[in-house]
C-alpha cells in the first residue's frame, strides 16, 4: 500500500492528527476539544464546515453547493470509559478514557479524504459531505446528526469501521444485515424478604431470579428458527448483601442482538410473557424494562458492491465478510439514505472495546484515499 510522493504531506498530516487525538480522547456528548481540533484542522485546510445546531461534532462540505448530487462520508469520533493499557507511546492523557474503538482512525482517516476532497473541489461533479459525528458509543450521534436536517437530500451515504479481525489492506463489507440490532433490557424483581431460616415467611427473590436466567435461554432455542442467528446474553445479576437474610429485590441486566426486525420483536414480546408468567407463579412483581438501541446495519446491495469494486483503486483487497454481533449507529441513517457501511482491515491484535487496543497506522492513509475515491466514483454514478 504504498504512498505517492505528492500525497506524503497529507499521510504525515493525518498521522500526526491521529496520535494527537488518541491522546486526548473524550466520552460521547462531551467530546469539546476533538470537535475543536477537527474544526482547526479542516479551517486550516479551507474546508467549509456547516453551521449546524450540534454541541458536538461537525459537517464539512466540499464541491457545488448549489449542486442536487450529494454523496455522505461518515466518521465518528468518541471515545469510551476504559483505562488504556496499549503500551504505545502515545497512549491516552485523560485517566479512564481510550479509544478502544478507533474513532481516532475513523475521523483522521474522513479528515485525509476531506483533504484529497479539496484539492479536486473545482472538478467534483456534486457535493461530499463528510461527517464527524459525535456520541457513536450510546448510539445518540445519528438521530441527532440527522434531526438537523443536513442529510436530507443525500442520495447515498458510506461509513467505515476498523476490523481487528480483518488484515491491513483488505476491506470487507456484504449486502444486507451487516450488523446486529442491539437492544438492552433489564429486569427488577420485587419480592418479600425474610429471616434465611424462615423462607416461607418470604418471597425469595434469588429463587425467581434463578427461574428467569432458567427461562431468558429458551427465548431463542424455542423461539428462534435456528437459521437466524441472534444472541440473548445476561450480563449483571444482584441480590442480597449478607448470608443470613433473604432479601426483598433482585436485578438483572443484559443485551440482545439480532439480525432482523421480526426475530427482535419476537424476542421482547416473548420475554414479556415469560417474565408475567414466572411473576404470577411466584406471586411477585417483574419490571422488564427494554432499552431499544440501533437496528442492524442493512447494507443497500447495489452500493455495496460498488463500494467494494472501488477498493483495488486504492490498494485494498476486498472480501465477502460474515455479519458481526456488534452494535454501530450508522444503521440510524441507513433507514432514510441508502448506502453501505464497510470494514477496514486493521490487523489486531486485540478486539474493539479491549484496553489493549490499538490500530495499525499502515492503513490509515490507504483508507483516506479510498474515501476520497469512494465519494468521487459516486458522484460520477449520480450523473
Amino acid at each position: 500500500m504504498k504512498i505517492l510522493p505528492e500525497h506524503q504531506d497529507i499521510a504525515q498530516f493525518i498521522q500526526a492528527f491521529r496520535l494527537e487525538l488518541h491522546r486526548f480522547p473524550e466520552l460521547s456528548n462531551q467530546e469539546f476539544e476533538t470537535t475543536a481540533r477537527i474544526k482547526a484542522a479542516l479551517n486550516e485546510q479551507q474546508i467549509r464546515i456547516l453551521d449546524l445546531p450540534l454541541a458536538t461534532g461537525l459537517v464539512a462540505e466540499l464541491g457545488d453547493p448549489h449542486s442536487p448530487h450529494l454523496v455522505v462520508l461518515r466518521s465518528d469520533i468518541d471515545a469510551l470509559p476504559i483505562d488504556e493499557q496499549s503500551g504505545v507511546d502515545y497512549v491516552s492523557q485523560n485517566p479512564g478514557v481510550m479509544h478502544a474503538c478507533g474513532h481516532d482512525f475513523h475521523a483522521s482517516a474522513a479528515l485525509g479524504a476531506a483533504i484529497l476532497l479539496k484539492k479536486i473541489e473545482h472538478q467534483l461533479p456534486g457535493r461530499v459531505r463528510v461527517l464527524f459525528q459525535a456520541a457513536e458509543e450510546v448510539f445518540e450521534g445519528a438521530p441527532a446528526l440527522l434531526a438537523t436536517g443536513a442529510l436530507n437530500d443525500a442520495a447515498v451515504i458510506f461509513g467505515i469501521h476498523n476490523d481487528p479481525t480483518l488484515p491491513v489492506g483488505v476491506l470487507g463489507s456484504k449486502a444486507g444485515a451487516l450488523t446486529a440490532g442491539v437492544d438492552r433490557f433489564d429486569i427488577s424483581i420485587a419480592g418479600t424478604g425474610s429471616h434465611a431460616a424462615r423462607p416461607h415467611d418470604g418471597k425469595d427473590p434469588i429463587i425467581i431470579l434463578g427461574q428467569v436466567i432458567g427461562a431468558v435461554q429458551t427465548l431463542l432455542s424455542r423461539n428462534v428458527p435456528s437459521d437466524h442467528n441472534a444472541v440473548v446474553s445476561i450480563t449483571q445479576v444482584h441480590s442480597g448483601s449478607t448470608w443470613n437474610v433473604i432479601p426483598d429485590s433482585a436485578f438483572l441486566e443484559g443485551t440482545v442482538r439480532t439480525f432482523n426486525q421480526q426475530t427482535r420483536e419476537l424476542i421482547e414480546r416473548r420475554l414479556r410473557q415469560l417474565l408475567k408468567g414466572i411473576g404470577d407463579a411466584f406471586d411477585a412483581k417483574i419490571t422488564l424494562n427494554w432499552l431499544a438501541g440501533p437496528p442492524s446495519v442493512v447494507n443497500d446491495a447495489e452500493w455495496v458492491d460498488f463500494a467494494l469494486e472501488q477498493a483495488p483503486a486504492a490498494g485494498f483487497e476486498a472480501r465477502v465478510v460474515e455479519a458481526s454481533p456488534i452494535g454501530e449507529d450508522f444503521a440510524f441513517y441507513q433507514q432514510q439514505i441508502p448506502g453501505a457501511f464497510v470494514m477496514v482491515g486493521s490487523g489486531g491484535p486485540y478486539a474493539l472495546h479491549h484496553p489493549a487496543f490499538r490500530v495499525d497506522d499502515k492503513a490509515l492513509f490507504p483508507t483516506a484515499d479510498y474515501l476520497h475515491r469512494l465519494a468521487v466514483s459516486a458522484l460520477e454514478k449520480l450523473q
